[in-house]
């Protein structure tokens, strides 16, 4: 019988780096979804994974459960991303590099999500961030203000441009 999520939990504070490594295989394809989404590189959203990973290492022992792991984890995700993405707002897909296997998407989605997910990645930084944060990872907009700097009827504008764009990238294909 496999261990419960609270089992693993319990097991990870007290130190149990087995029990760790279950909470991270079963976390690891969401925080690259959202880390790849944001980044729009894979070294640095494979960094974004260590680091966010790092951190839960780090902080596992003090995580009270007032809120589920999983929220926990993506909170984290989702700020180490930002972390990263602030320190270089103008990273884009290298040259040939294609669109990694984000590991949580159903097959049958295939060519359209692939097509979406590549038109994400071409939208400007700013725009990409707030886009994904607000239709994907469902912040609001003043949550979004303050994680990214910024006020919100930036990021409502940068939004809207986001949605343009995207329409323009989907159109094209």
């Amino acid at each position: 019988m496999p261990a419960t999520e609270q089992t693993l939990l319990q097991r990870a504070q007290q130190g149990d780096q087995s029990a760790f490594a279950q909470l991270y295989q079963q976390g690891v394809g969401r925080v690259y979804a959202i880390a790849w989404r944001l980044l729009a590189n894979r070294a640095r959203a494979e960094e974004a994974v260590q680091e966010t990973f790092l951190r839960v290492w780090q902080q596992l022992p003090g995580f009270r459960g007032e809120s589920a792991f999983s929220s926990w984890l993506h909170r984290l995700a989702v700020g180490t991303s930002i972390d990263l993405w602030r320190k270089d707002k103008g990273l884009r897909l290298e040259d040939g590099e294609s669109l990694p296997e984000l590991g949580y998407c159903p097959a049958e989605q295939g060519e359209q999500q692939q097509q979406l997910e590549s038109a994400i990645q071409r939208l400007p930084a700013q725009a990409r961030a707030v886009f994904v944060l607000y239709a994907l990872e469902g912040y609001p907009h003043q949550e979004i203000a303050t994680l990214l700097n910024i006020a919100e009827g930036s990021s409502k504008a940068h939004y809207h441009r986001a949605r343009q764009l995207l329409q323009e990238y989907l159109n094209e294909h």
